[in-house]
């Protein structure tokens, strides 16, 4: 009996360990409602977890740059962050840029993130996308390219990193 309570004591050492390595990845996320995304984001950051960004991550999405510490991002050579306004649906079903939201948005992020966005205008309706070089000089790299390449040449498969889906529902404002 003490051998199977010491053995599950191990186990469950051993997966809080593992647990505290564990990774996100952000890929192919084209945002929604910001509230949902502060919400996600703030349990997110109390996990400790890395976050990596691997691919898109659009409008609410980028709010990750501000609910999650610096040293807990990297970013991979597919990463793009795309920022624009936050709107709302108007009466007549056409989106409205909702200035509150967007002045919301714009405070979460890092102010690296803000001069960059203020270099280009500011969060408007048109998306404007921060990727390759400009993006790696601003968070460290993860370098899963060169991982998954060495990973498929000896005929392993890569460390599985959990995909975070992030819905469309939440809080009034989107920054879709």
């Amino acid at each position: 009996m003490k051998f199977v309570t010491g053995l599950l004591a191990a186990v469950l050492l051993l997966a809080g360990v593992a647990a505290s390595h564990a990774a996100v990845r952000i890929a192919d996320d084209r945002g929604g409602r910001i509230g949902t995304y502060v919400d996600r984001y703030q349990d997110l950051r109390s996990s400790g977890e890395t976050v990596i960004i691997d691919g898109l991550c659009a409008s609410a999405c980028t709010i990750v740059l501000g609910a999650i510490p610096h040293n807990k991002i990297c970013v991979t050579s597919h990463a793009a962050l795309g920022f624009h306004a936050a709107w709302d649906f108007g009466a007549n079903g056409r989106a409205i840029t909702n200035p509150e939201a967007t002045q919301m948005l714009y405070s979460m992020y890092p102010s690296s993130i803000r001069r960059w966005i203020a270099h280009r205008g500011g969060l408007t309706p048109r998306m404007i996308f921060l990727r390759g070089r400009e993006l790696q000089s601003m968070y460290k790299p993860c370098y899963l390219d060169a991982q998954a390449s060495a990973n498929s040449a000896a005929g392993r498969t890569q460390p599985a990193a959990v995909v975070v889906p992030l819905s469309a529902s939440g809080a009034a404002a989107s920054a879709r």
